[in-house]
Formats: structure tokens, sequence, C-alpha cells
């Protein structure tokens, strides 16, 4: 009977026992969940940093680069457009990073913290637990040491019992012996009711302390590990609610950062940007006249008509004559007369830009000296003011060091203002000379006046082919069309110009194309043709070589009795 009680007992507490494990290895295993969470928002916010980083390198990549010509496209509503669209992009990538640093605070750091004090209550609440289950398995091992102190204190008793009976019974023992039976069997008695009373004391006591632990200690335990399983749950749900709702926050900005990008788009003006396009590169020429109509069916001398190339010097007769072997011949109609000439650098009053293009070029430079000659200008200001301080309080400084200083900044100022005022002159020469361009139109179209040359400039003339195109910059090709308007009927060979004065080449030109003749320098030739403000000169090397070259190559000498010696270079 006593040992099938003992049993149940042992039973019940390795119950128990059980449950603990299984609620430790449930309670752990929510704490892995929560932690497997955490490290799963870590790594989605390291991928919106990484996508907000990326993002913007790709809107850095394709910003326009400061003092380039990137900048002059974005004048253009579509470039501008793109550019809203880089710093939309930008804005775009702000938001992830919101994103990222939001879910780091509000979820990771705050979880991650959750967690710590979540392992210290499961600890605690389990230590409890493994208390109270080891200080009912101590009264219970009290109860079964008294139970069985007792049980053998009660057979001693009987078997003293039994042996004071047998000797009391027994005549042939001395009456010393029988006492001394009944005093040993009067001990053991006492001892079994000690025993007795000390186990129904621990009786009582193991009693009250299973009650305690069945219905107080374990059920507060249990219910203590259940609120705290449910408020890890709970603490889950409101944060997977906190990741969708940290998205949702940004969502209404990254819609702006798109409606963005559409205002750009819906704001490209295509005639805008064409008209920008025309004011970019209009030349300022007028288009040319109407070729006249040239009769072959009349038998006549071929005469050059004002739209030559060259004036005739003789006998008032226009004459056209080109180097080489060519001699004779004129040069060729519109589709025919490209030649290429590679004129050097670009001049430094930009004299090789149409009139239009060669203003803004000249504005422009004059408003850069002007802006440079404004900080030489601030500069000096804030000189003199530190001189006057170091002049009214000496203990500051030296104001004799300044003076070099102040010195050097005058002299920048200077350079600066000689170099505007030279612009300017160029920039008013231009002004001045768009208006007129309609004659210049005519001299390319062949309604020019022979009898009324330009004007000669040295380096500030427009670089012009002779029929008054341009060259653009160093190795850029030039364009050079001529129009032969009257023929002769059999294209007869004409009496050479004379000469009007010499020219030495100052470096070699090769003329490749039909009309020009190539010169080595140090060359001496002849001149039969000055120029005509269309940057070339006719020259000739002997009577069946001659062409044009251009006039910078060449110094000219002309004659005493033609107009005076005049130098191109």
């Amino acid at each position: 009977m006593n040992i099938c009680f003992l049993h149940l007992h042992l039973l019940v507490l390795s119950k128990h026992k059980d449950q603990f494990d299984n609620l430790e290895k449930h309670t752990q295993w929510g704490i892995d969940i929560l932690e497997k969470y955490i490290k799963f928002v870590k790594e989605r916010t390291e991928i919106e940093l990484s996508y907000a980083k990326q993002l913007r390198n790709l809107s850095k990549k394709y910003q326009p680069k400061k003092n380039s010509k990137d900048e002059e496209e974005y004048r253009y509503t579509a470039c501008q457009a793109f550019l809203s669209t880089l710093n939309e992009t930008n804005d775009y990538a702000g938001q992830h990073e919101v994103i990222s640093e939001t879910m780091t605070s509000q979820i990771t750091v705050e979880l991650a913290r959750y967690v710590q004090e979540l392992k210290q209550e499961r600890k605690s609440y389990f230590h409890d637990g493994r208390k109270a289950q080891q200080h009912i398995e101590t009264c219970w091992k009290q109860l079964e040491s008294s139970k069985r102190r007792f049980e053998r204190d009660c057979k001693e008793a009987d078997r003293a019992q039994q042996y004071f009976e047998k000797m009391d019974a027994d005549i042939n023992v001395t009456k010393a012996d029988v006492e001394k039976a009944r005093q040993q069997a009067q001990i053991r008695h006492q001892m079994a009711e000690d025993s007795k009373a000390d186990y129904s004391s621990i009786l009582q006591k193991f009693n009250h302390e299973q009650h305690a632990y069945y219905h107080t200690h374990i059920p507060s335990i249990f219910q203590k590990i259940q609120e705290m399983e449910e408020k890890r749950i709970v603490k889950i749900g409101k944060s997977l609610k906190k990741y969708a709702e940290l998205d949702q926050e940004v969502i209404p900005i990254i819609g702006k950062c798109l409606d963005g990008i559409v205002k750009a788009a819906d704001s490209i003006d295509q005639k805008n940007d064409s008209q920008l396009v025309i004011e970019a590169y209009k030349s300022g020429f007028e288009p040319p006249g109407d070729i006249e109509f040239e009769d072959y069916t009349q038998p006549m001398k071929r005469t050059v008509s004002d739209n030559s190339l060259s004036n005739s010097r003789g006998e008032g007769k226009p004459e056209l004559k080109f180097g080489g072997k060519s001699k004779g011949k004129l040069w060729p109609f519109i589709k025919k007369n490209k030649l290429s000439l590679k004129l050097g650098a670009t001049p430094e009053d930009f004299s090789n830009l149409p009139p239009e293009q060669r203003r803004k070029r000249l504005q422009q430079k004059v408003d850069e000296l002007n802006k440079e000659m404004q900080k030489e200008m601030d500069q000096r200001d804030a000189i003199t003011k530190m001189k006057d301080v170091y002049l009214k309080n000496p203990q500051m400084g030296d104001p004799a060091s300044l003076d070099h200083k102040l010195t050097e900044v005058n002299q920048n100022i200077e350079k600066l203002r000689l170099e505007a005022q030279k612009f300017e002159a160029w920039l008013a020469e231009v002004e001045g000379i768009l208006p007129a361009r309609g004659e210049q139109a005519r001299r390319q179209s062949g309604m020019y006046d022979t009898q009324n040359p330009p004007a000669i400039n040295s380096c500030a003339q427009d670089r012009e082919s002779p029929d008054g195109s341009y060259t653009e910059e160093q190795s850029q090709e030039s364009e050079v069309k001529v129009l032969a308007t009257d023929f002769d009927d059999e294209f007869d060979d004409e009496e050479p110009l004379p000469a009007i004065g010499t020219c030495k080449a100052l470096y070699t030109f090769e003329g490749q194309n039909e009309g020009t003749i190539s010169v080595v320098e140090g060359e001496t030739l002849h001149v039969i043709e000055e120029d005509k403000g269309d940057g070339w000169t006719r020259i000739r090397r002997s009577e069946d070589e001659e062409g044009y070259v251009p006039t910078s190559y060449v110094e000219v000498y002309l004659d005493k009795n033609a107009k005076g010696a005049k130098t191109y270079i």
C-alpha cells in the first residue's frame, strides 16, 4: 500500500517536471521566432539602404557637371525634364533611406531590447518553477524518511514487547533481566510514539506544501508563463503592423516624386527647344539672291558676272584665273564647290564664326571678364578695408604688408579692363556689321557691286572663303561655294591678270582643292588679286599656275602705285 502511494506521488511529480520541460522548449521556440523576424527586418533595412545608395549614385552619375557643355544642354525643356527626373529619383532614394532608418529604430532595436527582457523574464519564471519543484521534492523526501523511521521504531517496539513478554514468562530468568527487558520495551514504545508524532507533523506539513504547490505556486507560474507568451505573440503582431505602416507612410511622398516626374514630362515644349536651337546656331547671313539667267544662244565674249570671285584690274573686265592646269576654267556650281581648308586655331576675336554666333561668343566673353573684374574689385575693397583697420589698430597687423597684394590686385583689374575693352570693341564692330549683313549676302549670291569692295581688316576680319563662307574651329572644314554666271560660248582663254605686288609664304599650305594653289613656307610669289574681305588672296607662281591661298598664310607687298604697301599676316 505504501509502495503504491510512493510510486503515485513520484509519477505525479515526474509529470509536472515533463510539463516544465515542454513549456521551456515552447517558450524558447517563441524567442527563436522573434529573433528570426528581427533578422528579417534587419536584412530588409540593409536592402533598402543599399537600394537608396545605388539610386543616389545613379542620379549623381547623370547629373550635369559644372562648367561643362552638359550645363548648356539643360537649357532645353527635354533636358530640364530629365534633370527633374534625376532630382526626383534622388528624393525617391531618400524615402527608402527613411524606411531603413525607421524600421531599424522602431522595429529592430525595440524588438532586440524586448527579446533581452523576455529572456530574463522567462528565466525568472522557470527558476521559480524549478525552485518550487525542488522544494516539494525535498518535503516529500522528508516525509518518506520520517515514515520509514516511524515504521522501523514500531517494529523495534513490537520486538521489545515480545522479548519482554518472553522474559517475563520464563521462570528461569532473573527479575533483573525481566525488569531490564521491560524498560527496553518501554523505551522502544516511547521512540515509536515520538516517530509517530514526528511523522504526523511532517505529513501535515507536506500535505500543506503539496496543496500550495499544486493549487497556488505551479498555477501561478504557469499563468505568468502564459501571459509572457501571449505578450510575445501580441508584440510580433504589432511589429508586423508597424512594418506595413512604415511602408505606407512613405507611399504618398514617393507618389509626389513620381508626380513630379510626370509634371516635368508634361512641361517639355518642343517649340521652345526648337527656338533655342535656332537662336544658338543662326548665322546672321541673309539668303543669297536669285541667279541670273545666262543666255548662250547668241555668240558673245565671255564676261564674268558681278558674283564672281575676282574683279578685273586691267580693262575693267572681270576675269577668273585658277592655279595649275585649270587656266581659264570657272569655279564649279554649288553642288561641286566644297573646299575643306584647315586654317589653324580659333582666332581670339572669334572671326571664324558667323556674325550672330560671333556676337554671342563675344558677349559671353565680355560678361566673363566683367565678372572676373568684379571679383577682383571686391577683393581690392576687402584689402583696402583691412588696411584701414590695420592703420587704426596697428597691433592687429602691419598695413604695409598688404601693399604688395593691393598692387597685384590693381594690376589684375587693369589687365582685365583692357581685355574687356578689346572684346567690347570687337562686339561693337559686330553689332555694327550685323544690320548690314544683307550686303554680304548679296555679294555671296553674285549681286554685290564689284566697284564697292569691302574694307580689309587684319586679324579681326571674318575669315571667309572666296564666296563669303566661314571656317569653324581648328581642323573644322569650311565649304567654299562659288557661282560663275557668265560663260563664253567656246570657253576661250583670257589674258592673265597683271601682278599688283608680291607675297612671301609664312606657312606651308596644301592646296588640294580646285581653285587653290599649294605654297611652301618662305616661297615668294606674285599677287594678282588682293583680299576682298573674304580671307583669300589670289596669287601666281608662273603663267600657268595661279590660285587662292588664305590671306593669313602670306605676307603681301603691294606695288607703290597700287594703293600703297599693305601687309596681311
